[in-house]
Parts: structure tokens; sequence; C-alpha cells
């Protein structure tokens, strides 16, 4: 599956693609797909109770300002820490400037005790898992194909094919110009 670029060693996204169609489809709202790290939808991101029951402290909204996904500090109010990101889930753009940041206030949310983080999107599958998994890449030194494989266990994920390819870019930077090892899984 893996094919050499240079002395760094990456899946293509067709690969990738065939990996994202493996597993159970569909699944729940929200899913703990690391310690603390959750992965979910606006239906979830939108109930507060439910975010309360889950001890959810701080909100990563990969759709900030589209449609259902309306987040902000003003709606979780104080209990909660917002960070929003206007992504669109379209293969045209461009979600890589968002993966660092991204991952950093994650890694700073994780960091604090008692911290539980939600990072969401419309359906929880594009967007949102395509932050996760850099999360994984940058703070956890995974390659993409052990962050998707990772995930998998817990949730279903599918980011769109631009998003992919922005993956196998970060990838590619990280494994290849920091010749960091990756770690197993």
């Amino acid at each position: 599956m893996d094919c050499s670029t240079g002395d760094a060693s990456v899946t293509p996204v067709k690969d990738l693609v065939k990996v994202l169609y493996g597993g159970r489809r569909f699944g729940r709202h929200v899913d703990e797909v690391w310690p603390d790290l959750f992965l979910g939808d606006m239906s979830i991101a939108n109930d507060r109770y439910s975010l309360w029951k889950l001890g959810i402290t701080h909100v990563v909204n990969a759709a900030h300002g589209r449609m259902f996904c309306l987040g902000s500090h003003d709606f979780y109010g104080s209990a909660v820490d917002y960070y929003g990101v206007p992504a669109d889930d379209s293969p045209s753009f461009d979600l890589s400037p968002y993966f660092l940041p991204s991952a950093e206030y994650i890694q700073r949310a994780l960091d604090t005790a008692g911290a539980r983080v939600l990072v969401h999107c419309a359906v929880g599958v594009s967007r949102s898992a395509s932050l996760v998994l850099a999360y994984l890449m940058i703070q956890h030194h995974f390659t993409l194909l052990e962050a998707i494989m990772k995930v998998k266990q817990h949730r279903w994920i599918f980011p769109n094919k631009g998003f992919l390819k922005q993956l196998v870019t970060l990838d590619l930077k990280l494994h290849e110009a920091q010749n960091i090892p990756a770690k197993s899984i």
C-alpha cells in the first residue's frame, strides 16, 4: 500500500480512500477517538446538556459560521472554551492553514487537568476528522495512515479527497523534513 517519495513513505490518496471505505459506516453523534478527545457532529455540538454530561470543556468547530454550526463563545458560555475554524467541506477548500493552530489548541486544552475536547463539524466525518488526524500527526507523530487507523477504531470517518491530499502533504512534511520516526499503533 505504500509508495516511496524521496526518503519518506506515503500512502497514495486512492489507497487511503480504500482504507476509509472499510469498517462500519454509521455511528453515533459523538465518539471518543483519543483519550479525552471526541469527534462529533452538529447535533451533539448544539446539545449543551449532552456536552455537560460528557464533561466537554473545549469545543473546536470545524464548520464555524456555517448553517446549523453557528457555535460561539456566547452559545457555550464560560464553562466551555470555543475555537472556530471557518471551513467549507469542499475538496477545493484549503484546510491546511488550520492544521497546526488547531493541533496546538487541542494539545493545550488536553494538557489542562480535567479537560475534554470535542472537535465537530456538520456530520463529523470530513472537516473535523481532518483536524483530528492532523492533531495526531503533529502532536503524536503518527503517519497519516496510522492516524486514520487509530480514529477508525472508534468512529467512521471520510475526509474529502482535497483534505486527504492536504493531509498527505502534511505527512510528507512531518516525516521527511523532520525525519521523525512514526509511532506504532
